[in-house]
């Protein structure tokens, strides 16, 4: 008897934790993603969602994608499909063989509607996004499973969609760290004289892709993150301005930024004395996301909140030592 978030054997009924219901072994999702880039990593999720990364071109180090609104949350739960009519049947009388009440009902429910064989449709089941079930999942343990015939006249509100799946999709995006290099280096930096930034690399937009192909249920979503703004911190008071912020500009090998000839250049006016100061660059990127693999197609409602990618450096700021003759 498998345990669940509700554990039926307990009599906890508030679904707000516990494992998920067992299932079959693990299906072969779609490997989709865009046609071009390098694949810089893939997945799955759930029992059947897959997960592919695609980047056009980055050599730096990476990091999972933070969110710029605070309360932005990913799914918790969803339904994938799972079961035919028989699939089920096999499924309900195996995990609740001698079961204890609640559980022994649930199994007699399921059965006194006949598993719903003859019935085009498909079982739906709930699934996780994490194996910690900390969060509470609006499922409640009454319906681990829901039937889903081939038109639904009203879906049920936590059945996967191609929304969630851009969802799932952002939660799983690893963005570039900025590539940033200082002029002088962050070891020479000198007081009253401006620091020059620049990006060292190739950088690009980023793009993953949650998709499923299982039992004839088809669907994704391609989230597509491309960076526009570059925002450098200087780490101390004693610095003017104390903050830049930078467009990014597409060229030839992806966007980049040198502020050579920018009006903003951070200039710190007092050393840094033994220690250092935590320099802080990061990255604002836009976020769209379309209904299909391809990262190229319309962009979808409602949108997704911008990402944030972050790199930090420890900078030693020293005086021009003046030369006496």
């Amino acid at each position: 008897m498998p345990a669940y978030a509700g554990d039926p054997k307990t009599g906890d009924d508030t679904g707000t934790g516990g494992q998920p219901p067992v299932h079959p072994g693990e299906g072969s999702g779609a490997n989709s993603g865009g046609d071009s880039g390098g694949n810089s990593g893939s997945g799955t999720i759930g029992a059947h969602i897959r997960i592919n990364q695609k980047t056009a071109g980055s050599s730096t180090s990476t990091a999972t994608a933070t969110s710029s609104n605070a309360n932005w949350k990913p799914p918790v739960c969803w339904y994938e499909p799972m079961y035919s009519p028989d699939e089920y049947e096999d499924f309900i009388k195996s995990s609740y063989k001698g079961a204890q009440e609640p559980a022994a009902s649930y199994a007699k429910k399921r059965a006194d509607e006949d598993y719903h064989k003859g019935d085009k449709g498909l079982w739906w089941q709930v699934q996780f996004r994490n194996d910690n079930y900390t969060d509470a999942c609006p499922v409640t343990p009454a319906n681990w499973e829901i039937w889903v015939p081939p038109a639904q006249p009203r879906a049920d509100p936590n059945q996967l969609t191609p929304e969630i799946l851009s969802e799932l999709a952002y939660n799983s995006t690893k963005l570039p760290k900025p590539p940033v290099a200082l002029n002088p280096s962050a070891e020479h930096l000198k007081v009253n004289l401006g620091t020059r930034v620049k990006f060292a690399g190739n950088f690009d937009r980023v793009w993953t892709t949650a998709s499923i192909n299982y039992k004839g249920v088809e669907m994704a979503a391609t989230t597509v993150a491309t960076p526009v703004a570059l925002r450098v911190d200087a780490g101390t008071s004693d610095a003017d301005p104390q903050s830049c912020t930078y467009d990014l500009v597409k060229g030839d090998d992806g966007y980049t930024v040198d502020s050579k000839d920018a009006a903003c250049n951070i200039t710190y006016l007092r050393s840094s004395g033994t220690g250092t100061y935590p320099f802080k660059a990061s990255i604002t990127w836009k976020v769209t996301w379309t209904d299909s693999a391809d990262p190229d197609g319309p962009a979808r409602q409602p949108g997704l909140p911008d990402g944030l990618s972050t790199y930090e450096q420890n900078v030693t700021v020293k005086e021009i030592q003046a030369v006496n003759r």
